[in-house]
């Protein structure tokens, strides 16, 4: 056992500095990519699949053969595959088949680690059931799409530890299918999913109301875990834990990124799991307890979103490429860039359980994961938003049992009531993970029982 008294503690180290993992995204790639699939016409998840200028298999197909060659460039380190079911639903009245394009970027060390970047390539206009007219889907979601296929260019050039996967979706419009198909290959390869980064709607910096905000990025993330039971609800109600589910630990994570890099995009953490009564492919995850946020604008354009193209009462509408902002979209695959890169070198966030019950002073169990270094012990007030760095932990430094053992930590003079505590887990190289939060539904992992 090791006790940590508060003002022993020194400052942290800072990290050493790394090159712009995200220094060679391309805007004109970017264009090029979102012109290219509204360059379809259509792109709904009903339309013709056999065409092969138009509708969802043709974007499908483009999509696979983009994969290909930035297979080809990083000499075959990309692994392509179509995970697909057919399916049937409130927007799908008759069987259709739902096929996602996926490269993995299998990792050197643990593969079986994966963070995955998604964007559904599928559109749609007024009508979700209309698989016949124009859909130039810009901003919904070419963008997303357009920004997963620039970080597998990005970062298919670098070797990690561990597994990045790059996924374009079908199926969202009509009722988050590809979501569901990739939230279960993700659980049928036996993948521990470290995080699940979804990008819907990445594209533009102007609401339909004249408000414009190109310096944020809207990060929306659960806080109680979509898959906790009654029990560890109950547990919440004693112990906390309704603002410190995986996914808000990623949000206050990707926050911290950001700060990094001032003269890239600041996140807005957006503290619900997605827009007010609306949906996106990161909710499967949830559901099924892998950690998962959405990245979309600050500030949203419902004149150019889900709209047939018209001119209306002097009012133009649809999701075209004028419309966008290219340089802002620019801006948010770099970000995105810059987390996959640093979560693809972390190790996973370690499991944590926390003693306060009872005593004057908390007692930490850290359970090690592979790949770390050391371990940074976060805590905060239980109304603060944000971490504070309380110590580090070096396994070689504990007075007592083998590298691998639980690290059991006291701290001291802090009292279990009025504080919550987290660890992350760092590499050598100074990567850290999110933290994970000492209190029930808090760790990274399924929950007991699932």
């Amino acid at each position: 056992m090791r006790i940590l008294p508060l003002l022993a503690i020194l400052i942290a180290a800072p990290v050493a500095a790394q090159d712009d993992p995200a220094a060679p995204v391309s805007e004109q790639r970017l264009r090029a990519d979102v012109e290219a699939m509204v360059a379809f016409g259509t792109r709904h998840t009903l339309s013709d699949p056999d065409d092969p200028e138009r509708g969802i298999g043709a974007a499908r197909r483009w999509g696979t053969a983009e994969f290909e060659a930035i297979s080809a460039a990083c000499g075959g380190c990309l692994e392509i595959v179509h995970p697909e079911r057919v399916v049937t639903g409130d927007r799908i009245p008759e069987g259709v088949l739902i096929q996602n394009v996926v490269a993995i970027q299998r990792g050197s060390e643990r593969p079986n680690e994966v963070v995955i970047v998604q964007g559904h390539i599928d559109s749609r206009v007024s009508n979700v059931m209309d698989a016949v007219s124009d859909a130039p889907g810009a901003n919904d979601n070419a963008s997303g799409s357009a920004l997963v296929l620039e970080a597998a260019r990005v970062l298919s050039q670098r070797q990690y530890p561990t597994t990045v996967v790059y996924a374009l979706l079908s199926g969202e419009e009509q009722g988050l299918f590809g979501g569901h198909l990739m939230a279960d290959y993700a659980l049928e390869q036996g993948w521990t999913v470290k995080a699940v980064l979804n990008n819907d709607v990445v594209g533009g910096s102007c609401g339909s109301d004249g408000t414009c905000d190109n310096a944020h990025v809207r990060v929306f993330s659960e806080g109680v875990r979509a898959d906790a039971d009654d029990a560890t609800r109950a547990a919440m109600r004693s112990r906390g834990g309704a603002n410190d589910s995986p996914s808000r630990n990623i949000s206050r994570w990707l926050d911290g990124l950001a700060a990094d890099y001032p003269d890239g995009l600041d996140v807005r953490q957006t503290w619900r799991s997605d827009r007010m009564g609306r949906g996106g492919d990161h909710l499967p995850f949830l559901e099924r307890g892998l950690p998962a946020i959405r990245f979309s604008v600050a500030i949203e354009d419902y004149e150019h979103q889900h709209q047939d193209l018209r001119v209306e009462d002097g009012t133009t509408y649809g999701d075209t490429v004028d419309e966008m902002d290219f340089p802002y979209l620019a801006e948010v695959t770099k970000l995105n860039i810059r987390a996959l890169d640093r979560l693809a070198r972390a190790p996973m966030p370690p499991m944590v359980e926390v003693d306060g019950i009872v005593r004057p002073d908390v007692g930490l169990l850290i359970h090690q994961v592979q790949g770390a270094a050391s371990y940074d012990v976060w805590y905060r007030p239980t109304d603060a938003r944000d971490w504070q760095w309380r110590a580090n932990i070096r396994p070689e430094d504990m007075p007592e049992g083998r590298r691998d053992d639980p690290i059991d930590v006291v701290l001291y003079p802090e009292r279990g009531d009025d504080w919550i505590f987290g660890v992350s887990s760092v590499a050598a190289d100074g990567s850290s993970s999110p933290v994970t939060s000492g209190v029930p539904g808090g760790d990274f992992y399924p929950l007991a029982g699932e």
